[in-house]
């Protein structure tokens, strides 16, 4: 019976790891892009900056520090952005953020 308990609790801090937890880190990491994109004016097709004009480039870091050091969730969350058509992308690999796309979306007050 022990054992059940202790597998069950070992299971349950997988789910919490490996789905609850990212999903929370790019929920809380979406309106930084957005105020990201919005910040540098990539506002609109006209606008479009690329992800260094962005600052949105991945940070290579080290193995043991990417081990224990908390995960930056931008680039995920940008990727979200993009899925639901809230950020676009040019032919030329520019992103842009479309405010009405925004606007009818649940991120609609950052």
């Amino acid at each position: 019976m022990g054992n059940v308990v202790i597998i069950i609790i070992l299971v349950i801090l997988f789910l919490l790891v490996a789905v609850v937890f990212p999903r929370w880190g790019v929920r809380r990491a979406t309106p930084f892009v957005i105020k990201v994109f919005r910040h540098r004016n990539a506002v609109g097709k006209h606008n479009a900056k690329t992800l260094d004009e962005l600052g949105l480039r991945p940070v290579r870091r080290r193995m043991i520090e990417a081990m224990l050091g908390p995960r930056d969730y931008r680039l995920p969350a940008l990727r979200y952005l993009v899925k639901t058509r809230i950020v676009r992308i040019t032919e030329d690999r520019k992103f842009y953020l479309s405010e009405e796309d925004l606007a009818a979306s649940r991120w609609k007050g950052y």
